[in-house]
């Protein structure tokens, strides 16, 4: 009789032997993981350590690691994914400023070459008054070169503003996506 309860401390010593080895066998698979930047699931965790996967949910010393490692590896990658959509939406934000900026000194720069053109035609008119053809043509040149200019001005400030346009669709498209993201983080979280 002495024989069974032998046989039974010996059969439950060698069974904590082994919770106790795969114990150890998971610690290890979720630092490789880490080590590895791998993505921390109960499924890779159990592939790495050659455990099941019923063996970390049912006992409590596994799934409190596997969920600590989780959650350790969640608040990371949240972290990461912060910094990554701060970075962009400042590359954004740097971009339309910019524009803004190339905008507004455009305008003053055509408002101030229409009021040099209006006080040009003004002495122009004046010439036609006073001076002899040839001046005439010389000036004629002269406001022809301005009107190019007055265009070419013009045109700068419509691509500019475009540019601008595009900088705050991109900006909105790319917070639609980091919104998109987020929203995946969370339901995609559990575990």
């Amino acid at each position: 009789m002495t024989a069974a309860p032998d046989q039974t401390a010996a059969a439950t010593a060698a069974r904590r032997r082994q919770t106790q080895d795969k114990l150890h066998r998971v610690e290890k698979a979720i630092g490789q993981l880490r080590r590895e930047r791998g993505r921390l699931t109960v499924r890779a965790i159990a592939q790495r350590a050659g455990v099941s996967a019923t063996f970390l949910y049912e006992n409590t010393d596994a799934r409190s690691l596997v969920q600590a490692a989780v959650t350790e590896s969640k608040s990371r990658h949240d972290h990461v994914s912060q910094n990554e959509h701060e970075r962009i939406e400042a590359s954004w934000r740097e971009r339309a400023l910019n524009a803004e900026d190339q905008l507004t000194r455009a305008q003053n720069e055509i408002l101030a070459q229409r009021q040099r053109i209006g006080e040009l035609m003004g002495q122009l008119r004046d010439f036609d008054q006073m001076v002899p053809g040839e001046s005439v043509q010389q000036l004629t040149t002269e406001n022809t070169t301005l009107k190019r200019r007055v265009q070419q001005l013009a045109q700068e400030h419509r691509t500019l503003q475009e540019r601008l346009e595009g900088a705050r669709s991109n900006l909105r498209f790319a917070e639609k996506r980091i919104a998109d993201f987020e929203a995946r983080l969370l339901e995609g979280g559990q575990l």
